[in-house]
């Protein structure tokens, strides 16, 4: 009896240890990440850069290969920069999007950074300050980009992609300051922002670009009060014939605010970031 009690002790020992060298960790690591102090923004911003596999875009790597960069507020590991990398690689891989460095830019007051002024009250209610994109933009320009461009071996071309708020931000932007981006996709914008004055002012913006080109492409959920305005814009787009300025607009009924982006942004990436015709 004793024997078998030995026995079993020294198998149950040995086991554990032979679980205990199996279950050993090791860091799992996907992309880069770096902080950078904004002057602009009196704060700390952590920025998280993925790459497709295959593709080592740091400048002393010893890679040749430059990449267009695409840009992503709401790109915190905790945000969407996890499903969106998903996305860039998948679609390197089986060629349906074109590689890119996909820069995340993590939120610390998303409703201030996204946002640009309103005279509305309801909108000033969701957050104790709102209205700062101008200072986000100018962030995202003179602060993270140049960085960027050091850092990494990029080609000049530059996309957005943001949903909800950040998509309100990637439509402002390709208003107001036209070739920051060369494409931009808003996944149900918040174009309802101070009573819907951005849908109001496009027609204008759009002749103030002076004929720059630009693709914008928008996608609008089961959101009634996303609908109507994202549908407006995409018609004052269709009444504006600047020759290389075009405007996609895909409606997916059959998604809620909560489960576009992901959909959303595989179109997308196909339809705008995609390899060029014929290839």
């Amino acid at each position: 009896m004793l024997a078998f009690v030995l026995a079993a002790t020294l198998f149950i020992t040995s086991t554990a240890g032979a679980q205990a060298a199996a279950t050993a960790f090791a860091p799992l690591a996907i992309g880069q990440t770096f902080t950078l102090d904004s002057a602009i923004l009196g704060e700390t911003r952590r920025i998280n850069v993925y790459a497709p596999p295959g593709f080592d875009a740091v400048v002393d790597s010893g890679d040749t290969t430059r990449l267009p960069v695409l840009y992503m507020p709401d790109g915190g590991l905790a945000e969407d920069f996890l499903h969106v990398a998903g996305l860039v690689e998948i679609g390197a891989i089986n060629g349906t999007m074109r590689p890119f460095l996909l820069v995340g830019i993590e939120n610390t007051q998303r409703r201030r950074d996204l946002t640009p002024p309103t005279t509305d009250d309801r909108d000033r209610a969701i957050a104790p300050k709102v209205g700062g994109s101008a200072a986000f933009r100018a962030f995202l320009r003179d602060e993270l980009m140049p960085v960027i461009d050091a850092r990494y071996r990029t080609t000049g071309e530059t996309a957005i992609v943001g949903e909800s708020l950040a998509g309100l931000f990637a439509v402002e932007t390709f208003l107001v300051e036209p070739g920051l981006f060369d494409t931009v996709i808003a996944i149900d914008p918040s174009l309802w922002w101070n009573r819907e004055d951005l849908v109001a002012r496009a027609g204008q913006l759009l002749a103030a670009r002076g004929g720059r080109p630009g693709t914008l492409w928008l996608a609008s959920s089961d959101e009634p009060g996303i609908v109507k305005p994202t549908a407006a814009l995409a018609a004052t787009f269709a009444a504006t014939a600047f020759p290389g300025l075009r405007c996609l607009y895909q409606p997916l009924p059959a998604e809620t605010h909560g489960t576009i982006y992901h959909p959303a942004a595989l179109l997308a990436f196909r339809a705008v970031l995609g390899p060029p015709a014929g290839n």
